[in-house]
């Protein structure tokens, strides 16, 4: 299966292609373009050109073209599904709920492109302000450039296509080197849906040769880009003067206070450490939980682990799969090894069986060890012991991340102090860190990164805001 780019609605071939291979089975998948400089040029060129077809577009129309996708997108679900499972390794069954999320992620850009507004500015509360009225209206940015990692080679594409649509941009896209026939699948219902030609353009290939000209062209006017901090502080000191959207990384906190039901929690908080092989942004990486019940909470957390299902990706019953990359396995397992020199004990897992990093739990891990300051990416997790909730708040700030952070709870006071006290984008009260709907607001401080996602979020990011004065004529 050859796969070329997509631009100016036209799959283009390119000059070069490379093998795609399946991380789980390591069999060629396809081969898919490797776009040079001038083939990414081309396609900003074509988003360029087809910028006034976007501006000028109504938003009912924006908004059926969504819409339109959406359903297309639910009729091919199993589809996309296990072309995940394939090209990713996600699970099936969280490959499923991807494409769930998805689905209902284009059918909030639908409706926000119908939302776009301004407002009225009450001029006369300045002295040189009477006799004038004044209003704001939103308008496109122009071409967006967008930048997306392979965990979730569907949503979070559809966090930068569905708002870009929606507010009337157009988009040059750039997908992970590993998942590009998700995106690709994408820019096929996309032109079924009605999109008009160059308003998407895929361009697949190295990360550093297309990411550049994305970055650095200046007919490119905002970027949207989820990834490591290492690349997207990279990015914002060439971006110049554009619009720069940045996630990036995150080594999430859970608190766990004495009061809290472990029983009541558990499947959650496993699956929140775990899911998708622990490489989801806001996975469960670090545990602080109250003395008073830590032996009981690792006891009934290494039990549910040791449940979980390796396996085939696209087996019905996997849990955990293959990790994205030999190369990401392998520093997982020197991570650990590190943790363990340092003074951690695992407490389940810690080696690879069949080809697969086993879900491993660490405990007593140093502030210091990579496990705990940086993100791993990778099914571990550690659970250390706190004397209290204020030296697991303490803990959870102390990192160079700050996307979201959770705590379980019945104190309210304890919540409300958490809420103040946690450096982070995002709270989350008696449930993981992991948690995240569509279209809230999404992001975080620090590494974390800058900009929220989030539909209506997203689009502002998106969009220039244009100020209108009338003088009344006496």
């Amino acid at each position: 299966m050859k796969k070329d780019l997509y631009i100016n609605g036209v799959w283009t071939p390119a000059q070069s292609y490379t093998a795609l291979y399946s991380p789980y089975s390591k069999e060629q998948i396809a081969e898919v373009a490797e776009a040079n400089a001038e083939e990414a040029k081309q396609a900003i060129t074509a988003a360029y050109e087809a910028r006034d077809t976007m501006r000028n577009m109504p938003a009912h129309r924006r908004a059926a073209i969504l819409e339109k996708l959406a359903q297309l997108l639910q009729e091919r679900s199993e589809e996309a599904a296990r072309l995940i499972a394939t090209e990713g390794s996600k699970p099936l069954s969280a490959a499923r709920g991807e494409i769930a999320r998805t689905i209902e992620t284009y059918k909030f850009a639908a409706e926000e492109a119908k939302r776009i507004h301004g407002e009225t500015i009450p001029l006369d509360a300045a002295a040189t302000g009477e006799g004038r009225t004044a209003y704001t209206v939103k308008e496109p940015v122009g071409v967006v450039g967008a930048i997306t990692p392979f965990n979730f080679p569907m949503n979070l594409v559809a966090h930068k296509v569905g708002p870009g649509i929606a507010a009337g941009n157009t988009i040059v896209l750039k997908p992970a080197e590993q998942t590009p026939l998700s995106s690709l699948l994408l820019a096929e219902l996309l032109e079924e849906a009605g999109l008009p030609a160059g308003a998407l353009n895929v361009v697949t290939g190295d990360g550093k040769t297309v990411g550049d000209v994305i970055v650095t062209d200046e007919r490119v006017k905002a970027l949207s880009f989820t990834g490591s901090p290492a690349v997207g502080i990279s990015i914002r000191a060439r971006a110049g003067l554009k619009k720069v959207t940045l996630e990036l990384g995150s080594n999430s906190g859970l608190i766990i206070d004495a009061d809290t039901d472990i029983a009541g929690i558990m499947d959650r908080v496993v699956s929140g450490a775990f899911s998708n092989q622990g490489q989801v942004c806001i996975s469960v990486q670090r545990i602080y939980v109250h003395e008073q019940i830590y032996d009981h909470f690792v006891k009934q957390f290494v039990e549910k682990t040791a449940q979980l299902k390796m396996g085939d990706p696209l087996a019905e019953d996997t849990d955990v799969a293959a990790m994205i990359a030999p190369k990401e396995q392998q520093r997982a397992i020197e991570w650990i090894n590190e943790a363990v020199e340092q003074g951690a004990e695992i407490a389940y897992g810690g080696k690879v069986e069949n080809e697969l990093l086993l879900p491993t739990v660490l405990l007593n891990v140093q502030p210091q060890s990579k496990i705990a300051c940086r993100e791993v990416f990778a099914p571990i997790v550690m659970i250390n012991r706190v004397s209290g909730v204020d030296e697991a708040i303490a803990a959870v700030n102390q990192s160079d991340y700050g996307l979201q952070a959770g705590i379980y709870t019945k104190q309210l006071d304890t919540a409300f102090r958490a809420v103040h006290q946690l450096e982070v984008g995002g709270v989350i009260i008696n449930d993981i860190p992991t948690f995240r709907v569509d279209h809230m607001p999404y992001g975080g401080v620090k590494q974390s990164g800058t900009g929220r996602e989030g539909i209506k979020y997203a689009m502002e990011e998106m969009m220039e805001t244009k100020l209108v004065v009338f003088k009344h004529q006496r």
